[in-house]
């Protein structure tokens, strides 16, 4: 008997480090199952990012060539066009998400509020073809508001950049919405009436309480929305194509074998930089969703 040990009930006797251990036993499924799905394909892309294999004798070596073929050229060019595309998107969407949000908050009508929450849990997955498809044909060059408003003859394109921002503005908006909807519950009354009585105006209460106070969720859910929109794909490569260069669209082109004899793996290394551009975005994600977890508590 160790002096650990303790009778947790009559007649038995339990070794807190024994039931320690053995807790983790529980766990070990959801390891083998994250270390097959993730870790299994991370490794392969890592291996095949740096892996390049010689067109005349087949031989395969270590090399950074693919990294740098990924970062020049057409690859750096759809590269950063994500970027844009994302942080643009995102961007507009918090924009507008915060003061829908708001007002679902401030709402008196508690049917209101839970049918927009439900149609933003609802729009915010929607994307895809489908999406796409819905843009096609309500604002494409044939869709029924192009038509109907001649939006063609003011020069009006959903096949560009700002076309493909207006698409993502879709699913994002809403998807804002239920990021920063927690974090307006958690501003307390009391902040706003002692500002009244301070004599500060609602455009004050918001400049130096309610704002310092949702920086560290405003700037979480930006990023959320960043990262959202910089991983879509399918909405862009049914809508837009080639016609406006992303990052997903040249692996997918890669992927199908669209690309140069011995270079076929430069696809892996884009993913790589991808995975790269994830991890800093998480990097600030969750120190910020920490932050607020604090102020709100």
């Amino acid at each position: 008997m160790t002096a650990t040990a303790r009778a947790s009930a009559p007649g038995t006797v339990t070794v807190p480090g024994r039931r320690r251990s053995m807790g983790w036993l529980a766990v070990v499924p959801l390891l083998a199952f994250a270390a097959l799905s993730f870790g299994v394909p991370a490794l392969a892309m890592l291996t095949g990012a740096f892996t390049a294999k010689d067109p005349a004798t087949g031989a395969s070596s270590y090399t950074t060539a693919n990294l740098t073929a990924s970062l020049d050229g057409a690859y750096l060019t759809s590269l950063l066009g994500s970027v844009k595309l994302s942080a643009v998107s995102a961007v507009l969407a918090a924009v507008l998400g915060l003061p829908l949000a708001q007002a679902v908050v401030t709402s008196r009508f508690t049917a209101l509020r839970e049918a927009v929450l439900t149609a933003s849990g609802v729009l915010a997955n929607f994307g895809g073809i489908p999406l796409a498809f819905a843009f096609v044909a309500t604002l494409g060059n044939s869709g029924v508001l192009t038509r109907h408003l001649d939006l063609a003859g003011a020069g009006w394109n959903l096949y560009s950049f700002w076309g493909l921002v207006l698409t993502y503005l879709y699913f994002l908006v809403p998807m804002m919405v239920l990021t920063i909807t927690p974090a307006l519950d958690g501003l307390r009354t009391q902040w706003r009436e002692a500002a009244q009585n301070n004599g500060a105006t609602t455009v004050q209460f918001w400049r130096y309480v309610a704002l310092p106070v949702l920086t560290p969720s405003l700037l979480g859910g930006l990023v959320l929305l960043f990262g959202s929109s910089f991983a879509a794909y399918a909405t862009a490569a049914a809508m837009v194509g080639s016609s406006v260069p992303l990052v997903t669209l040249q692996i997918a082109d890669a992927i199908s074998g669209n690309v140069l004899v011995g270079q076929e793996n430069v696809a892996l290394a884009l993913s790589l930089d991808m995975v790269v551009i994830a991890g800093l975005v998480m990097a600030v994600y969750l120190p910020l969703q920490r932050r607020s977890t604090r102020w709100l508590a």
